[in-house]
């Protein structure tokens, strides 16, 4: 089982590039599963874990049901066990996949969470009221979120050499270390030019690459750091609701769509591998459209009212 799950490690590293913290995910769940088999009280004797069979998957996630967890926890661990399993069966270690035929449980549809135009200008704004390197940063910051979308770990890895100023374009380092190039406005740019420029006398010893968004020490600002500074400034702002940063990245693509942007062109610069990963913003849009003809078309309650 060790030589089994290090061999996996390497392969979710070097081939998959997946994240250390989707890394220790996996394997945490697969050590869980593999306990699971070894339970004298789920099975009438233990089972390795190769020779699991749909049956002993079925157990877990009845297993899992009766404990309570949530479906996204269900399925997250039904992840894991179905990238395993294919991992054996491409290294000939098993001639039968026992995920075959296992469905996950169906997922809730939550609408993702966005602010309106005015709400995101009035976040922005209430970093930009001093001129100090700590708040040029995060008016930097909750720019280039909104302008371009990105995600908090995208934001949290730039290094100065990765946006371009000339081009107004920054290189973005996204799921799977997969690079992609994204679109800023000048706003964003404007932003950072001012963050770079007083921070210059602590960059000087520093190399050409470099962390763009710093800490008080002068190291780069952590992820964790960022959402506390979104959720300052959305209390500063006067929203009235939690705003985290990837509801930033929800408003920047539901604010293209409403604008008249294709969904082609929203998952390029979203980093979505999948074009269905990005449709759950058309529906966003929908919702709104219908508001509008229900607020604005003569005939539109009394339609309904009818039937």
């Amino acid at each position: 089982m060790k030589d089994l799950l290090a061999d996996f490690r390497t392969f979710l590293e070097v081939e998959r590039n997946l994240s250390g913290h989707t890394r220790r995910a996996y394997l945490t769940d697969l050590k869980e599963f593999d306990n699971f088999l070894k339970n004298p009280g789920n099975h009438a004797f233990p089972v390795e874990i190769v020779n699991a069979t749909p049956d002993s998957i079925r157990s877990f996630m009845a297993h899992m049901h009766v404990r309570g967890l949530k479906k996204v926890s269900v399925n997250r661990k039904i992840s894991s066990l179905r990238a395993f399993y294919a991992y054996l069966m491409r290294t000939g270690v098993i001639k039968a996949n026992p995920m075959t035929g296992i469905k996950a449980p169906k997922m809730e549809k939550h609408m993702p969470a966005f602010l309106s135009v005015d709400e995101a200008f009035e976040l922005i704004k209430a970093a930009s009221d001093r001129r100090d390197s700590s708040n040029l940063r995060d008016h930097a910051m909750l720019e280039l979120f909104y302008s371009s979308g990105l995600r908090l770990s995208e934001l949290a890895g730039l290094n100065t050499d990765d946006v371009n100023f000339a081009a107004e374009q920054v290189k973005v380092r996204g799921k799977g270390k997969k690079e992609r190039i994204v679109p800023v406005g000048s706003p964003a740019l404007q932003a950072i030019g001012s963050y770079l420029e007083v921070t210059k006398e602590k960059r000087k010893k520093q190399e050409l690459s470099q962390p763009l968004f710093l800490n008080n020490r002068g190291g780069r600002i952590t992820a964790r750091s960022i959402a506390r500074i979104v959720d300052a400034a959305a209390i500063k702002s006067g929203i009235g609701r939690k705003i985290s940063p990837h509801a930033l990245r929800h408003t920047f693509a539901t604010h293209l769509l409403n604008a008249g942007a294709d969904l082609r062109s929203i998952q390029e610069m979203l980093g979505h591998e999948s074009l269905s990963t990005t449709q759950k913003y058309t529906a966003l849009n929908i919702s709104r459209l219908m508001e509008v003809y229900d607020k604005a078309h003569p005939r539109a309650r009394a339609g309904r009212n009818e039937k």
